[in-house]
Protein backbone atom coordinates (compact mmCIF):
# COMPACT_ATOMS: atom_id res chain seq x y z
CA UNK A 1 0.00 0.00 0.00
CA UNK A 2 2.77 2.29 0.75
CA UNK A 3 4.50 1.69 -2.47
CA UNK A 4 1.18 1.81 -4.27
CA UNK A 5 1.26 5.72 -2.21
CA UNK A 6 3.99 6.41 -3.35
CA UNK A 7 3.80 5.65 -7.32
CA UNK A 8 1.00 7.68 -7.28
CA UNK A 9 2.75 10.64 -5.47
CA UNK A 10 4.63 10.12 -8.41
CA UNK A 11 2.38 10.22 -11.46
CA UNK A 12 1.74 6.45 -11.66
CA UNK A 13 -1.34 5.36 -11.48
CA UNK A 14 -2.65 9.54 -11.55
CA UNK A 15 -4.55 11.39 -13.61
CA UNK A 16 -4.49 11.48 -17.10
CA UNK A 17 -5.13 14.58 -19.45
CA UNK A 18 -5.88 14.42 -23.59
CA UNK A 19 -6.78 17.83 -25.06
CA UNK A 20 -8.45 17.73 -28.52
CA UNK A 21 -8.39 20.61 -31.02
CA UNK A 22 -12.16 20.81 -32.85
CA UNK A 23 -9.64 22.40 -35.81
CA UNK A 24 -5.45 22.48 -35.14
CA UNK A 25 -6.19 25.14 -38.11
CA UNK A 26 -6.00 28.70 -36.87
CA UNK A 27 -5.00 31.95 -37.92
CA UNK A 28 -3.72 35.13 -36.13
CA UNK A 29 -6.58 37.21 -34.58
CA UNK A 30 -8.51 34.02 -34.53
CA UNK A 31 -8.88 31.13 -31.77
CA UNK A 32 -8.22 27.71 -31.28
CA UNK A 33 -11.45 25.67 -29.76
CA UNK A 34 -11.34 22.18 -28.01
CA UNK A 35 -11.99 20.48 -25.03
CA UNK A 36 -9.58 19.14 -22.46
CA UNK A 37 -10.18 15.76 -21.22
CA UNK A 38 -9.41 14.53 -17.73
CA UNK A 39 -9.41 10.62 -17.00
CA UNK A 40 -8.59 10.07 -13.19
CA UNK A 41 -6.35 7.75 -11.83
CA UNK A 42 -6.34 5.03 -9.24
CA UNK A 43 -6.92 7.64 -6.52
CA UNK A 44 -8.41 10.93 -5.76
CA UNK A 45 -6.96 14.03 -7.28
CA UNK A 46 -6.61 17.19 -6.48
CA UNK A 47 -5.63 19.45 -9.72
CA UNK A 48 -5.03 23.15 -8.54
CA UNK A 49 -5.55 24.05 -11.95
CA UNK A 50 -5.69 23.15 -16.14
CA UNK A 51 -3.94 25.75 -18.44
CA UNK A 52 -3.23 25.67 -22.38
CA UNK A 53 -0.50 27.99 -23.84
CA UNK A 54 1.07 27.73 -27.46
CA UNK A 55 4.87 26.81 -27.69
CA UNK A 56 6.98 27.53 -30.47
CA UNK A 57 11.06 27.34 -31.35
CA UNK A 58 12.42 30.55 -30.95
CA UNK A 59 16.43 30.99 -31.86
CA UNK A 60 18.17 32.58 -29.19
CA UNK A 61 21.64 34.79 -29.49
CA UNK A 62 23.50 34.98 -26.52
CA UNK A 63 27.60 35.90 -25.86
CA UNK A 64 28.83 34.08 -29.51
CA UNK A 65 26.65 31.34 -29.14
CA UNK A 66 23.20 30.68 -30.71
CA UNK A 67 20.56 28.40 -29.68
CA UNK A 68 17.15 27.07 -30.27
CA UNK A 69 14.68 27.27 -27.34
CA UNK A 70 11.33 26.20 -26.87
CA UNK A 71 9.14 28.94 -25.53
CA UNK A 72 5.50 29.18 -24.09
CA UNK A 73 4.26 32.85 -25.35
CA UNK A 74 0.49 32.90 -24.83
CA UNK A 75 -1.23 31.04 -21.29
CA UNK A 76 -4.60 30.72 -20.50
CA UNK A 77 -6.07 28.86 -17.76
CA UNK A 78 -8.98 26.75 -18.59
CA UNK A 79 -9.96 25.64 -15.03
CA UNK A 80 -9.19 26.41 -11.14
CA UNK A 81 -9.40 24.31 -8.37
CA UNK A 82 -10.95 20.95 -8.64
CA UNK A 83 -10.70 17.28 -7.37
CA UNK A 84 -11.42 14.60 -9.30
CA UNK A 85 -12.52 11.06 -8.30
CA UNK A 86 -11.16 7.60 -9.30
CA UNK A 87 -11.88 6.99 -12.94
CA UNK A 88 -13.99 10.00 -13.05
CA UNK A 89 -13.88 11.56 -17.31
CA UNK A 90 -14.00 15.46 -17.23
CA UNK A 91 -14.54 17.17 -20.35
CA UNK A 92 -13.92 21.28 -20.02
CA UNK A 93 -14.26 23.02 -22.95
CA UNK A 94 -11.99 25.90 -24.16
CA UNK A 95 -11.56 28.96 -26.56
CA UNK A 96 -8.28 30.08 -26.77
CA UNK A 97 -7.71 33.88 -28.50
CA UNK A 98 -4.86 33.47 -31.05
CA UNK A 99 -1.84 37.04 -30.29
CA UNK A 100 -2.27 38.72 -33.67
CA UNK A 101 1.41 38.46 -33.87
CA UNK A 102 1.10 34.67 -33.97
CA UNK A 103 3.95 33.63 -36.12
CA UNK A 104 2.34 31.96 -39.73
CA UNK A 105 3.83 28.34 -39.81
CA UNK A 106 1.94 27.21 -43.20
CA UNK A 107 1.57 28.15 -46.44
CA UNK A 108 -1.25 26.54 -48.76
CA UNK A 109 -0.77 23.93 -46.82
CA UNK A 110 2.69 23.11 -46.57
CA UNK A 111 4.82 23.54 -43.56
CA UNK A 112 7.20 26.37 -43.39
CA UNK A 113 10.42 24.63 -43.06
CA UNK A 114 11.99 25.72 -39.36
CA UNK A 115 8.42 26.16 -38.05
CA UNK A 116 7.23 24.69 -34.98
CA UNK A 117 4.19 25.28 -33.05
CA UNK A 118 1.91 23.53 -30.36
CA UNK A 119 -0.77 23.82 -28.04
CA UNK A 120 0.38 22.69 -24.30
CA UNK A 121 -1.88 21.54 -21.74
CA UNK A 122 -0.66 21.44 -18.01
CA UNK A 123 -2.35 19.74 -15.43
CA UNK A 124 -0.94 20.96 -12.02
CA UNK A 125 -1.40 18.41 -9.33
CA UNK A 126 -1.12 19.11 -5.65
CA UNK A 127 1.64 17.39 -4.34
CA UNK A 128 2.82 15.45 -7.43
CA UNK A 129 4.61 15.65 -11.05
CA UNK A 130 2.67 18.12 -13.37
CA UNK A 131 0.92 15.99 -16.42
CA UNK A 132 1.07 17.41 -19.72
CA UNK A 133 -0.02 17.09 -23.27
CA UNK A 134 0.78 19.02 -26.40
CA UNK A 135 -0.85 18.82 -29.64
CA UNK A 136 0.61 20.30 -32.76
CA UNK A 137 -1.03 23.64 -34.45
CA UNK A 138 -1.24 25.05 -37.63
CA UNK A 139 -1.19 28.55 -38.22
CA UNK A 140 -2.33 29.76 -41.70
CA UNK A 141 -1.74 33.56 -43.35
CA UNK A 142 -4.07 36.49 -42.88
CA UNK A 143 -5.50 37.61 -46.49
CA UNK A 144 -2.72 40.57 -46.40
CA UNK A 145 -0.41 38.24 -45.91
CA UNK A 146 -1.02 35.96 -48.02
CA UNK A 147 -0.98 38.51 -50.90
CA UNK A 148 2.21 39.44 -50.07
CA UNK A 149 3.90 36.06 -49.93
CA UNK A 150 2.04 35.47 -53.42
CA UNK A 151 3.71 38.33 -54.41
CA UNK A 152 7.36 37.01 -53.86
CA UNK A 153 6.43 34.40 -55.70
CA UNK A 154 5.46 36.09 -58.50
CA UNK A 155 8.22 37.57 -58.39
CA UNK A 156 10.12 34.72 -58.64
CA UNK A 157 11.77 34.92 -55.34
CA UNK A 158 12.60 31.22 -53.77
CA UNK A 159 11.39 30.33 -50.25
CA UNK A 160 14.41 29.06 -48.35
CA UNK A 161 13.80 29.17 -44.54
CA UNK A 162 11.55 30.93 -41.48
CA UNK A 163 12.59 31.04 -38.18
CA UNK A 164 12.00 33.00 -35.22
CA UNK A 165 14.10 35.35 -33.31
CA UNK A 166 14.18 36.33 -29.96
CA UNK A 167 13.77 40.39 -29.07
CA UNK A 168 12.22 43.69 -30.04
CA UNK A 169 12.86 45.10 -33.90
CA UNK A 170 13.85 48.92 -32.79
CA UNK A 171 10.86 51.05 -33.33
CA UNK A 172 7.88 48.41 -33.77
CA UNK A 173 5.05 48.43 -31.62
CA UNK A 174 5.45 44.12 -30.10
CA UNK A 175 3.58 42.37 -27.60
CA UNK A 176 5.43 38.92 -28.32
CA UNK A 177 8.97 38.25 -26.97
CA UNK A 178 10.01 37.09 -30.76
CA UNK A 179 9.28 38.27 -34.37
CA UNK A 180 9.20 35.82 -37.40
CA UNK A 181 11.62 35.92 -40.02
CA UNK A 182 10.77 34.61 -43.43
CA UNK A 183 13.62 34.39 -45.58
CA UNK A 184 13.84 34.07 -49.59
CA UNK A 185 16.33 33.68 -52.06
CA UNK A 186 16.58 36.54 -54.59
CA UNK A 187 15.01 35.53 -58.29
CA UNK A 188 17.23 36.45 -61.08
CA UNK A 189 15.74 40.20 -62.08
CA UNK A 190 16.86 41.03 -58.60
CA UNK A 191 20.29 39.00 -58.73
CA UNK A 192 22.50 41.30 -59.62
CA UNK A 193 21.59 43.81 -56.50
CA UNK A 194 19.97 41.16 -53.84
CA UNK A 195 21.10 37.62 -52.71
CA UNK A 196 18.66 37.03 -50.30
CA UNK A 197 15.67 38.60 -48.53
CA UNK A 198 14.14 38.59 -45.12
CA UNK A 199 10.22 39.48 -44.53
CA UNK A 200 9.00 39.91 -41.35
CA UNK A 201 5.11 40.92 -40.47
CA UNK A 202 4.18 42.05 -37.15
CA UNK A 203 0.56 42.35 -37.35
CA UNK A 204 -2.39 44.25 -35.63
CA UNK A 205 -5.91 44.40 -35.33
CA UNK A 206 -5.38 47.49 -37.45
CA UNK A 207 -2.99 46.00 -40.25
CA UNK A 208 0.51 44.32 -40.81
CA UNK A 209 4.12 46.40 -40.42
CA UNK A 210 6.02 44.76 -43.12
CA UNK A 211 10.07 44.53 -42.19
CA UNK A 212 12.26 44.08 -45.27
CA UNK A 213 15.94 43.08 -45.33
CA UNK A 214 17.90 42.95 -47.98
CA UNK A 215 21.34 41.15 -47.97
CA UNK A 216 22.95 43.75 -50.76
CA UNK A 217 25.62 42.59 -53.08
CA UNK A 218 28.96 44.41 -52.97
CA UNK A 219 29.69 46.54 -55.96
CA UNK A 220 33.04 46.71 -58.13
CA UNK A 221 34.02 49.38 -54.96
CA UNK A 222 32.09 48.94 -52.39
CA UNK A 223 31.09 45.51 -49.67
CA UNK A 224 27.97 43.92 -49.46
CA UNK A 225 25.66 45.07 -47.01
CA UNK A 226 22.42 44.56 -45.35
CA UNK A 227 19.38 47.42 -46.27
CA UNK A 228 16.25 47.74 -44.21
CA UNK A 229 12.44 48.63 -45.07
CA UNK A 230 9.38 49.24 -43.32
CA UNK A 231 5.57 49.30 -44.68
CA UNK A 232 2.77 49.19 -43.21
CA UNK A 233 -0.45 48.06 -45.07
CA UNK A 234 -3.93 47.71 -43.46
CA UNK A 235 -6.17 44.41 -43.90
CA UNK A 236 -8.68 45.60 -46.29
CA UNK A 237 -5.89 46.81 -48.78
CA UNK A 238 -5.69 43.13 -49.13
CA UNK A 239 -7.56 42.81 -52.39
CA UNK A 240 -7.38 46.50 -53.35
CA UNK A 241 -3.89 46.65 -54.99
CA UNK A 242 -1.50 45.01 -57.15
CA UNK A 243 0.86 43.27 -54.61
CA UNK A 244 3.52 41.93 -57.10
CA UNK A 245 3.67 46.22 -57.97
CA UNK A 246 3.83 47.08 -54.41
CA UNK A 247 6.57 44.52 -53.31
CA UNK A 248 8.44 45.32 -56.41
CA UNK A 249 8.71 48.90 -55.73
CA UNK A 250 9.69 48.24 -51.59
CA UNK A 251 12.51 46.47 -52.91
CA UNK A 252 13.92 48.90 -55.22
CA UNK A 253 13.43 51.47 -52.34
CA UNK A 254 14.78 49.42 -49.88
CA UNK A 255 17.87 48.54 -51.68
CA UNK A 256 18.00 52.49 -53.05
CA UNK A 257 17.60 54.21 -49.90
CA UNK A 258 20.53 52.38 -47.73
CA UNK A 259 22.14 55.27 -46.23
CA UNK A 260 18.80 56.66 -44.45
CA UNK A 261 17.79 53.47 -43.32
CA UNK A 262 21.03 52.32 -41.54
CA UNK A 263 21.01 54.92 -39.64
CA UNK A 264 17.46 54.36 -38.66
CA UNK A 265 17.99 51.00 -37.97
CA UNK A 266 22.12 51.33 -36.77
CA UNK A 267 24.46 49.56 -38.22
CA UNK A 268 24.35 45.69 -38.98
CA UNK A 269 26.67 43.01 -38.68
CA UNK A 270 26.91 39.88 -40.94
CA UNK A 271 25.55 38.91 -44.22
CA UNK A 272 22.97 36.76 -45.45
CA UNK A 273 21.12 36.97 -41.98
CA UNK A 274 19.99 39.07 -39.08
CA UNK A 275 20.47 36.41 -36.34
CA UNK A 276 19.08 39.10 -33.82
CA UNK A 277 21.25 41.36 -34.84
CA UNK A 278 20.48 42.66 -38.33
CA UNK A 279 17.93 44.40 -37.23
CA UNK A 280 19.64 46.95 -35.80
CA UNK A 281 20.38 47.06 -32.07
CA UNK A 282 17.02 45.13 -30.54
CA UNK A 283 15.56 45.57 -27.18
CA UNK A 284 17.36 42.49 -25.15
CA UNK A 285 15.39 39.63 -23.50
CA UNK A 286 16.01 41.19 -20.40
CA UNK A 287 13.58 44.15 -21.27
CA UNK A 288 10.67 42.25 -21.29
CA UNK A 289 7.84 41.81 -18.67
CA UNK A 290 4.16 40.83 -18.62
CA UNK A 291 2.50 42.41 -21.71
CA UNK A 292 -0.86 42.78 -22.54
CA UNK A 293 -1.76 39.88 -20.15
CA UNK A 294 0.53 37.47 -22.45
CA UNK A 295 3.50 35.85 -20.18
CA UNK A 296 6.91 37.03 -21.71
CA UNK A 297 8.09 33.84 -22.91
CA UNK A 298 9.07 30.68 -20.62
CA UNK A 299 11.54 28.26 -21.94
CA UNK A 300 10.10 24.84 -21.52
CA UNK A 301 13.19 22.40 -22.18
CA UNK A 302 11.98 19.49 -24.27
CA UNK A 303 8.28 20.25 -24.99
CA UNK A 304 8.49 19.31 -27.73
CA UNK A 305 10.60 16.05 -27.57
CA UNK A 306 8.73 12.77 -27.68
CA UNK A 307 5.78 14.42 -28.80
CA UNK A 308 5.96 15.04 -32.17
CA UNK A 309 9.32 16.24 -32.65
CA UNK A 310 10.26 18.92 -35.10
CA UNK A 311 7.63 18.61 -37.67
CA UNK A 312 9.55 21.43 -39.53
CA UNK A 313 9.34 19.34 -42.65
CA UNK A 314 12.02 19.25 -45.82
CA UNK A 315 13.37 22.76 -47.73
Amino acid sequence: MVFKKMLSAFGVGGPSVDTVLTNPNTRPGLTLDGQVNLVGGDAEAAIEQVVIGLVTRVEVEGHDTEYAGTMEFHRMAVSGSLVLAPKQQLSIPFQLPVPWETPITDVYGQRLHGMTMGLRTELAIARAVDKSDLDQVAVHPLPVHERILEAFQRLGFRFKHADLERGHIRGVQQTLPFYQEIEFFASPQYASTIKEVELTFVTSQRGVEVILECDKRGGFLSAGHDAFGRYQVAHTDADRVDWAQVVDGWLRETTSRYGNLRSQYGPSHGHGHSRGHGMGGMVAGAALGVAGGMIAGEMIEDAFEGDFGDFGGDE
